[in-house]
């Protein structure tokens, strides 16, 4: 055993040497004579410790990605496209002193988040949704560029991008030339999303590593101290990393990314701001997507000058019809174009778009590519005319402002988008149910409402066509699976006009559909992300006959929609809402902790909420708790409460 433990850690030298630091001490025979001795030993012994190199050869592969929660949430990035913005975000930086910042290049990949405890590498997840992701342990190993053992022995999350270099994509569709891969960002996220860990392995990905996301001991008061962490434990970082005292200096910085990333072999499209010191952080706080102590500053998106050949539209599942336009290919952003979105009628109109226009699109990340406008007036092409009627049903158009919709509940293409937003992965996750199977169901076996999809059996596809055996079993799988999903996905998943996923988890915090369905209109508006309009969407839902029966049919069809069990604990009964920062913790950790303590969270105040907790600079939420009578408590009563004082 001693003679595996020596050869774990001088392989995980080497190999920290030829992937992390790209200077390699040793030849390859060497590392291979080493591999072979310690992978003869396990055999012998049955044995595999855990920071075993032999780990990280691709596995067998799994059936399907299991869900797991971030210990803290990982959110996306508020994004800036002109020096106005960065100067409103840096303008909103110094009412908090005077911070300095990090400037970093925002890759172009797939957000992974891995977790160490007690010292050992115990798993890897995608971003998914900010608080759950998918678990990708199997994939991720095959990658070397971060340790399977570290110094710190607390519990440890840390976030890096997925990249392919460019180099390798060449060399990898250079020798695949029947299966080349697009373009580096979804040829590293197909890689790692991919359930056979021999296919990531094959693709070549690694992961560059550019944050802590929740450290249990000591944690490091800056970014600086953050990226000095992560390399001294052994994770691959980026060279380019930048402490600026002041706004010019993070302008200068910018401008030096926006010229070397042409020069790089790593796809870029931005470059990433952040306030350097924690505690600045801590009393910036966080919006319900975004850290307000970060922000993107994203490059031009690529444009490019095509001809419009036809103007279709699309009917969504609130029946809004959007106009979408066939343009002649063009090559733009690592893709080809062939359709571009208008938005609305209104839009068309005004970019003054027309069939045989020639116009200007622009294409930025995975964004569907936009129409900008019509490059000139006098191209002699054909107006797109007004609709009177859907062009799928044949039903009349209502004109709601700039959009125009369908006005028939059961046009085709609605029912479709229903049943597609239904199963998707932020609402019921049904694997493998695509909007071309739930097309195929609705026009071959009479699938309508979402409460038909759990009256579906073997023989419901039986004579359709690419469905064996296999495929549906796994699709009857994902169905019953999703039976017990999150209530805020349930709440997200039916429908409800204006309800997204963050009111979708305020009004989760209510405790059942049944209590939703009982709020009043003055308890709706009294929770913030809800307003008037969503307020009469959400009472206009629950009054509905079909819609009442169908919440109906859904639970005898087996849907049980889940809220956390509370622990026991100080908290257990309080709805809490979290405002201002703290000196002792930060606020996913506060949150963690009351809920911990049986508690629940919400992000905003309402007649719902039964405490406070108030720390330095605490703004609205506060004014409002006092005027609704709720109580409210600092941070040293808050302490003493967790103490169990």
């Amino acid at each position: 055993m001693d003679r595996m433990h020596e050869l774990c850690e001088i392989l995980n030298r080497w190999a920290y040497e030829y992937y992390v630091l790209d200077d390699p001490s040793v030849p390859d025979r060497e590392y291979d004579r080493l591999y072979d001795e310690l992978r003869e030993l396990e055999r012998e012994t049955g044995t595999v410790l855990p920071d075993s190199p032999t780990r990280r050869v691709g596995g067998e592969p799994v059936k399907g990605f299991e869900r797991h929660a971030h210990i803290a949430r990982l959110y996306s990035l508020d994004k800036a496209v002109t020096e106005d913005e960065m100067s409103a975000f840096f303008t909103r930086a110094e009412k908090h002193g005077s911070p300095t910042y990090t400037v970093e290049y925002k890759f172009d990949g797939l957000t992974i988040c891995l977790t160490y405890e007690g010292g050992v590498f115990v798993r890897a997840t995608t971003r998914g949704n900010g608080t759950e992701g998918e678990d990708v342990t199997a994939q991720v190993l095959t990658v070397k560029s971060y340790p399977l053992r570290i110094s710190y022995k607390g519990t440890l999350e840390v976030r890096g991008e997925a990249i392919i270099r460019l180099p390798v994509l060449e060399k990898y569709n250079r020798e695949h030339p029947e299966e080349p891969l697009k373009n580096a960002r979804n040829a590293a996220a197909g890689a790692i999303r991919n359930l056979d860990p021999a296919v990531t392995a094959k693709r070549s990905p690694e992961i560059l590593f550019y944050d802590i996301n929740y450290m249990s001991e000591s944690p490091v008061p800056s970014q600086k101290e953050a990226m000095a962490f992560l390399r001294r434990e052994g994770f691959k970082t980026y060279p380019y990393f930048k402490v600026c005292k002041n706004g010019e200096e993070v302008l200068g910085a910018i401008d030096e990314i926006e010229i070397g990333r042409k020069k790089i072999d790593v796809l870029t499209d931005g470059a990433v701001v952040k306030i350097n010191e924690t505690k600045v952080r801590e009393e910036m706080g966080f919006t319900d997507k975004f850290p307000r102590w970060a922000i993107a500053f994203k490059f031009e998106a690529e444009e490019a000058e095509t001809t419009v050949k036809s103007v279709f539209w699309q009917v969504g599942r609130t029946g809004k019809l959007t106009p979408l336009a066939e343009v002649e290919p063009v090559e733009l952003a690592g893709a080809t174009v062939r359709r571009a979105t208008l938005n609305n009628f209104g839009d068309l109109t005004r970019k003054r778009v027309k069939v045989g226009s020639k116009v200007l699109i622009r294409r930025s990340n995975e964004v569907i590519p936009e129409i900008l406008g019509a490059v000139s007036e006098e191209d002699g092409g054909v107006p797109v005319e007004k609709l009177t009627v859907c062009p799928a049903c044949g039903s009349p158009v209502e004109e709601v402002g700039a959009n125009l919709f369908c006005t028939n509940a059961e046009c085709p293409p609605r029912v479709v988008q229903r049943l597609t937003h239904f199963c998707s992965k932020n609402a019921m996750d049904v694997e493998g149910m695509s909007e071309q199977t739930l097309t195929l169901l609705y026009e071959k076996r009479g699938v309508r409402r979402f409460s038909d999809l759990y009256a579906l059996t073997p023989s419901s596809f039986e004579g359709l066509e690419g469905f064996k055996e296999k495929k549906v079993n796994n699709l009857l799988g994902a169905l019953e699976k999703s039976k017990r999903i999150p209530l805020e996905r349930f709440l997200y998943a039916i429908g409800i006009g204006g309800i997204g996923r963050v009111a979708a988890r305020d009004l989760a915090a209510f405790g059942s559909v049944e209590a939703v369905a009982a709020l009043t209109f003055g308890e709706l508006v009294a929770i913030e992300d809800i307003g008037e309009i969503t307020a009469n969407a959400i009472l206009a839902y629950f009054s509905d006959e079909e819609n009442r029966s169908e919440l109906v049919r859904l639970r005898e069809a087996g849907v049980e929609p889940q809220t956390k069990e509370r622990a026991e604990g100080v908290f257990r009964g309080e709805t809490v809402v979290l405002t201002g920062s703290l000196s002792s913790m930060s606020r996913p950790e506060a949150q963690k902790r009351i809920e911990e303590e049986g508690g629940v969270c919400l992000s905003s105040v309402s007649a719902k909420v039964t405490l406070v907790v108030a720390g330095e600079k605490a703004g609205s939420k506060l004014d409002k708790a006092t005027r609704l009578g709720i109580p409210v408590v600092g941070e040293e009563e808050f302490l003493a409460r967790l103490a169990g004082k």
